[in-house]
């Protein structure tokens, strides 16, 4: 994939108070961008197309009228109403620079928190915007394994248990402990460290997807409607999300980076066992395996910094 470049052009001739759009939308690479952008994120004026059967509908029941009013008028950028969703595979790719951002907005969050409050409220307070930014999409898909592998017994009920909209007691379960162990990780580390190890789990973590993404097939038959938004990201597109995800562990000490073991090897174990049950991964197993990540790079930068 060639690095990211956005071109600025010269607006054509005005008439009649209208710009032309001819040259409005040369940018590929930030159309992607802002179509992960608008189906990972709830940031206001990004949020999907709403309309039933939208791939966010039920994810996106709002819509900021101010930013989407601003939106109307910055006609150099490819608003998220124009974006095509069959693109959306594609897009995956900046899955780790999504992570940059949500990881960021959480980083700033915990660090104005921690000013105030205990470090356990401040992480707290952390994580809720972390899942308010995203729409709860990872852990909804953490939370539909875990009753789907956990209550079905073959391929074909796994696959109907997770796509299920309702949450069992596996799920329930299986997200409460996740997020207790994130909260207490997190609150046990030094308070100066907290915000750079949200950065970089936020961004190493959306690494997994892909590396699924890439190694698997989609588990679903045909008529799903779904399978059509498959997408197998080549070599160039995986070492340029690959470095993206690696380079905000420059902010961390160098015995961190060890941490990365651990991670890729839940992975690779996750990925395994998806593929023994179901031969494959679904939307929601990339999900899990974003929060299984996160999760596993907490506990790893946790117990190194002991020796740091």
């Amino acid at each position: 994939m060639t690095c990211l470049k956005i071109l600025v052009y010269r607006n054509e001739r005005r008439s009649e108070g209208t710009i032309s759009n001819k040259y409005l939308i040369p940018m590929p690479h930030l159309k992607l961008f802002l179509l992960a952008l608008s189906f990972y994120t709830r940031l206001p004026g990004m949020a999907a197309e709403t309309a039933p059967g939208s791939p966010r509908h039920f994810l996106h029941p709002w819509r900021s009228e101010v930013s989407q009013a601003v939106g109307n008028r910055c006609d150099r950028l490819p608003h998220p109403q124009s974006l095509d969703y069959k693109q959306l595979p594609q897009a995956a790719v900046y899955l780790p620079l999504i992570g940059w951002l949500v990881g960021g907005i959480c980083a700033v969050v915990f660090y104005l928190a921690a000013l105030l409050w205990p470090q356990t409220t401040a992480v707290i307070l952390a994580l809720i915007a972390g899942i308010f930014l995203t729409g709860a999409l990872h852990e909804d898909g953490f939370a539909d394994v875990c009753d789907g592998f956990g209550g079905g017994m073959n391929k074909q009920r796994i696959l109907e248990i997770m796509k299920d909209s309702h949450i069992g007691v596996y799920g329930f379960i299986g997200l409460l402990l996740m997020l207790w162990l994130k909260i207490s990780v997190l609150a046990a580390m030094p308070v100066a460290a907290v915000p750079l190890v949200l950065l970089s789990g936020h961004s190493i973590s959306r690494l997994s997807p892909l590396l699924l993404m890439q190694r698997y097939t989609y588990a679903r038959e045909h008529h799903s409607k779904a399978s059509g938004a498959v997408y197998k990201p080549d070599f160039q597109e995986l070492a340029f999300a690959t470095v993206i995800a690696l380079l905000p562990l420059v902010l961390l000490p160098v015995l961190c980076a060890l941490a990365l073991i651990p991670v890729l090897l839940a992975t690779m174990l996750l990925g395994h066992y998806f593929y023994r049950r179901i031969d494959g991964y679904t939307g929601d197993c990339l999900g899990a395996s974003q929060q299984v990540a996160e999760t596993v790079f907490y506990l790893s930068v946790s117990a190194l910094w002991i020796f740091i």
